[in-house]
């Protein structure tokens, strides 16, 4: 496995166990379609939260040298099929109340330490 789909794993389960120290409930993990995939769908009290995840090594080139945040990785065209996946979600789960969210996970490889972003509510176009 490439070192940047190893940081993706654990950048995903890292958000996993946030969510849930935050009292959500993980209802499910890559939920996948043709054209897209989201990486956690949560539920806190009557909201489904749609989760992407953008995880970086504090020790990649990318991170340290041209300053490129997790949440810069999330483009229009991301967002447009993030988007399509969550329609298709909501219309086969009938659901009303959700959210799209951003969590963006800041690992630390030497010392096995991370630090998460939570940013709520984006608004798909």
């Amino acid at each position: 496995m490439a070192i940047h789909n190893e940081i993706g794993k654990i950048g995903e389960d890292i958000a996993a166990v946030f969510l849930r120290n935050k009292g959500l409930e993980v209802i499910s993990r890559n939920y996948r379609k043709p054209y897209g995939e989201i990486d956690i769908v949560a539920r806190e009290n009557n909201i489904i939260r749609f989760v992407e995840v953008k995880s970086v090594s504090y020790e990649t080139d990318l991170y340290k040298d041209k300053g490129i945040r997790p949440e810069d990785n999330l483009h229009p065209q991301k967002m447009k099929r993030l988007g399509r996946v969550i329609q298709a979600y909501v219309i086969s789960h009938e659901t009303d109340d959700w959210a799209f969210d951003l969590l963006c996970v800041y690992i630390r490889t030497d010392d096995k330490s991370a630090k998460v972003k939570w940013i709520k509510d984006i608004v798909l176009e």
